[in-house]
Order: structure tokens, then sequence, then C-alpha cells
């Protein structure tokens, strides 16, 4: 048995592409993780781009108790879904957003506190992320009246080249105004500047009053990154991009290959 390099009492890890594979499957020795850090008495919590109600459905065989960080942070709720905190995007903000994807014909998603909106049930990806999230889009063209309720904005597009140049179009252009981060590489996500992953960390230390420093935290896309930062220490996923895994104190195996239980088993719990 190894020692732990570090005092964790807290464990934050992104959903996909790290706490499940890219099937969207929770293994067991993912499951046996988590439920041996509460043996250790080490709070487990998670934090995806991924609306609360497309959490749902790890709270109960994780058992979890401290708060979901939904849209990246965008909305704190409890395991039941009781809203703890929302941060919305202005209504100008959202519409600027909106007009930069235009520009660069990238179809936009909106998540409200209650919706997901769709140009197109049938466009790329709807499909899956609706299988994903376990609820169905309402397809629209009319935005007008969700803008006062806007708290992320996803640009949608296969074309990773094109992602990559419109996130960075959108970071500059957007400025402090919002947050905009890939969190797939055909995902790029808008929300409020202060609803980012790093801004979990802070969240949650405020809520549970765990200092940062005592944080881990676990992850695999660029939108990780603030809470590697942020945090004490971190875990970068083996199929990360090395510009992540450079921002990580350590790497672990990928999604495919049991990569969060074994950084779990190893890092925190001490096991060869």
């Amino acid at each position: 048995m190894a020692t732990p390099q570090h005092d964790i009492r807290l464990v934050l890890a992104d959903v996909d592409g790290t706490l499940v594979t890219r099937e969207k499957i929770l293994t067991p020795r993912a499951i046996r993780a988590v439920h041996a850090l509460r043996e250790k008495n080490i709070i487990f919590a998670i934090t995806s781009g991924r609306p609360p109600r497309g959490m749902e459905m790890l709270v109960q065989p994780l058992a979890l108790s401290a708060p979901l960080a939904g849209f990246n942070g965008g909305m704190m709720v409890h395991p039941d879904l009781s809203l703890i905190e929302a941060l919305r995007l202005p209504r100008s903000t959202a519409q600027k957003t909106l007009d930069l994807l235009k520009d660069h014909q990238v179809p936009a998603w909106i998540y409200t506190s209650t919706e997901w909106l769709v140009p197109d049930a049938h466009g790329p990806h709807v499909a899956r992320e609706e299988w994903t999230v376990k609820f169905s889009p309402r397809e629209t063209q009319d935005l007008d009246a969700a803008l006062d309720d806007v708290v992320k904005i996803t640009g949608v597009s296969d074309d990773a080249a094109l992602m990559q140049s419109v996130a960075s179009t959108l970071q500059r252009e957007l400025g402090t105004e919002a947050s905009a981060a890939l969190s797939q590489p055909y995902y790029v996500d808008i929300t409020h500047p202060h609803a980012n992953k790093g801004g979990v960390v802070h969240t949650l230390e405020r809520l549970l009053g765990v200092p940062a420093t005592a944080m881990l935290t676990v992850g695999d896309q660029p939108n990780d990154v603030l809470m590697f930062r942020a945090s004490g220490v971190s875990i970068a996923m083996g199929q990360a991009t090395e510009d992540v895994k450079a921002s990580a104190t350590w790497t672990t195996a990928s999604s495919e290959e049991e990569g969060f239980a074994r950084g779990i088993e190893r890092f925190v719990l001490g096991e060869d």
C-alpha cells in the first residue's frame, strides 16, 4: 500500500470522458472508487457541461451528497436538483454569442434553467446528447423569449479545426462578458464569466468549507484546465491532449481503460 502524497478532502470530477466512458457507461470499478472515497471521509463531487437534469442518473449509484455543478458551474443544485444558485448570461451577451456563432455557420443550442432549445431536432449530435442527458430538446427558431434565462449556449460542429478557431474568436470577442471553452472537440460552451470549472472549485470551497488546496480535480478537456489550476492537485485522463496533461499534476489511463478509478486508487487512496 502506497501512501498518498497529499491531504485530499474533496475530489471533483468531470463527467463525460472522465467519470464515464465514451459510451457514457459508469463502470462498477468507478462506482467502487467513489464509495472508497466516502469510506475515507473524502467528499466526492461532479461538474459537467451537462444540465443538472443530465446528471441526475449519477446521484443514486454514487450516493452523491455534495452539490452538483451543471453547465460548468452555471447552475449549482442539490442532489435532489433543487436550486442553490444560477449564473445567467446577460441578454446582450447571449445575443452577441448567437450572432458570432451564426457568422461562422455553427448551429447553436440554448440551455435555460428549465429547457434545452435546438434549431433542428435532427441536427448533428442532438440524438446523442438526448440519449446522454435522458431528456428531449424543444425545437424552435424563436429564441427571443429565452434570452432572459440563458445559462449556457453550445456551438456544435464536427469540424474540429473550425471549433478551435471559433472558441478562440469567442474568447477574444466576448472578453470578460462570458467564459468560452471547448468541452468536446465538437462542442464550444459559452457561460457566465464566473461559470467555469475553476469557479466550481471556489464555489464548493465556499459552500462546503473545504479549501481549494485540499481538493483534487479530474478531467480530460481544455475546459477542465481552470479547475486544475484552482485546486491543490489534479489528474488528467489518458486521452487528454498534451496541453491538458501538462496542466495537471498527474496523468492516468484513458476513460476506456478505467482511468478515473485507477487515478483515484493510486493518487488518492494510495493503492499500488
